[in-house]
């Protein structure tokens, strides 16, 4: 441990973590629970990483989604998770032992609405879940909740085409009202969307969408989180409806910010243009249009939306009240090599990488915290943070000084933000207990402060076991991140 040079994190500060039920939980056959975008992508055996990277990026085709339905035997990683659904009350205590004020996790769609399309809840899903939530909220947990977190029913992708399609903002609709009916008085922060602009890196989790889909897939894509953000302010609408002063709803990005190359102007312009395209997103759910450079971006490739006058003045009602940010590595971009397209960006050789090629750039999530700040002045919960790694069981635990050194810089730089202005009002590790890995569908990728006894292939005995980053962020947490 050693002293932050910026301790400026306030009383109250919601220190904890993040995952996902579509990661975590697992008992994909329990409860009536339906089938996920997330439960359809196989593991990949026997592929580097590299490999696997470009498969993910290309996304799912219609016959694979369908296939992934069908297969009973072969090895969907995220059907299983860490087995959450079960051992919640236990994984919790650990939690609550590192001094946890908060955990970003979230309720499965396709468990509540298995088909999507279902007229009425299935009530045991909500029942769980209350369980769950009375169970956090007893150990002093904050619940940060996600309503969709890569887990649309795969029966909207199949049925109607995905989130392009308009019918599934009504479905939505119907699945935030019962999560608000519901739960309302016990989560007072919501994120509607996981990551609204990942739509350009991972369609189908994002959307529902199959690269085969749409003759048109990038205007499908923009149709798609156009729906979103409808269905988002459709929420907020109803949240304020409620009456519940301290209910927030807010939406969520992956950062994508890109710095330039080299000093040359056209490096910089270019950089400049690659983050216009992510700040996209929270500029029409903040200010309540659509950009002239988005405008402009659509219409030159041939993008064009269906956008009535009716959903922008929904949309300009009812603003998020906060964003959520993930911050993993920022990006660079070349004007020599790279083209003014969101996904196409080049290594930072000035940067050092983890084993899945993922810069580590603490300072960056000091930028990203500065620029979301002074462009919306809205409260900023950090929802992701973390970095991936092979650990190794040694002496009966995981010796993980890589994760404590990654963690401990971003966290000054988050302290640092906070100095200069920023209204950072949480700091969510991601998976503070081994998941399977979202973008690989690896446990081997593992991010806690608990390791999980279970590998690639899901053998194992699933036994929790106390990394030394365990007792770390629990001095971090007691100090208020004066400590780190």
């Amino acid at each position: 441990m050693k002293e932050n040079r910026f301790p400026y994190f306030p009383n109250g500060f919601l220190w904890g973590g993040a995952q996902a039920a579509s990661q975590a939980d697992g008992a994909y056959l329990e409860d009536g629970k339906g089938l996920n975008s997330s439960d359809v992508q196989p593991y990949l055996k026997g592929l580097s990483n590299a490999e696997i990277q470009t498969i993910e990026q290309k996304g799912m085709t219609l016959e694979q989604v369908k296939a992934g339905v069908k297969d009973k035997t072969g090895y969907y990683p995220k059907r299983f998770g860490i087995d959450f659904y079960h051992t919640y009350p236990e994984d919790l205590k650990l939690l609550a032992g590192m001094g946890f004020k908060t955990l970003r996790t979230s309720l499965d769609w396709s468990r509540i609405f298995p088909n999507g399309d279902d007229s009425e809840p299935n009530t045991a899903a909500l029942e769980h879940y209350d369980q769950m939530l009375d169970a956090m909220l007893a150990l002093g947990i904050e619940p940060i909740i996600t309503m969709n977190h890569y887990e649309t029913p795969v029966n909207i992708t199949l049925s109607y085409g995905g989130w392009p399609n308009r019918q599934v903002i009504q479905m939505f609709e119907r699945f935030g009202k019962v999560l608000l009916d519901h739960f309302a008085k016990k989560v007072k922060y919501w994120i509607v969307v996981n990551q609204i602009n990942m739509v350009q890196i991972e369609p189908f989790l994002s959307v529902g969408v199959c690269s085969d889909q749409y003759d048109n897939e990038e205007e499908a894509l923009y149709q798609a989180v156009h729906n979103q953000m409808v269905a988002a302010a459709w929420i907020k609408q109803y949240a304020k409806s409620l009456g519940i002063p301290e209910l927030n709803i807010g939406t969520m990005i992956a950062d994508g910010t890109t710095y330039p190359a080299t000093s040359k102007p056209d490096d910089v312009i270019l950089a400049m243009r690659q983050n216009r395209l992510q700040y996209l997103f929270t500029d029409v759910q903040f200010r309540g249009y659509y950009p002239a450079f988005a405008k402009n971006y659509f219409s030159n490739r041939g993008v064009k939306l269906n956008v009535t006058d009716k959903d922008m003045q929904l949309i300009k009602a009812n603003p998020m009240d906060f964003l959520a940010i993930s911050y993993y590595y920022s990006k660079e971009v070349d004007s020599t090599k790279n083209k003014y397209e969101p996904a196409d960006t080049s290594k930072n050789p000035h940067l050092d990488e983890n084993p899945w090629g993922w810069a580590i750039d603490p300072q960056g999530i000091y930028n990203t915290l500065s620029q979301y700040w002074d462009r919306y002045e809205k409260p900023i919960i950090i929802a992701e943070n973390g970095i991936g790694m092979y650990d190794k069981l040694e002496d009966g635990t995981v010796h993980d000084p890589y994760r404590t050194n990654y963690l401990g810089q971003h966290i000054e730089q988050v302290g640092r933000a906070i100095h200069d202005g920023a209204n950072v009002i949480a700091y969510c590790a991601w998976g503070p207990i081994d998941i399977v890995s979202c973008s690989s569908q690896q446990m081997s990728k593992r991010y806690g402060f608990i390791y999980v006894d279970r590998n690639d292939e899901g053998q194992g005995t699933g036994k929790r076991i106390l990394k030394d980053s365990y007792g770390w962020y629990k001095k971090v947490i007691t100090s208020n991140g004066s400590q780190i």
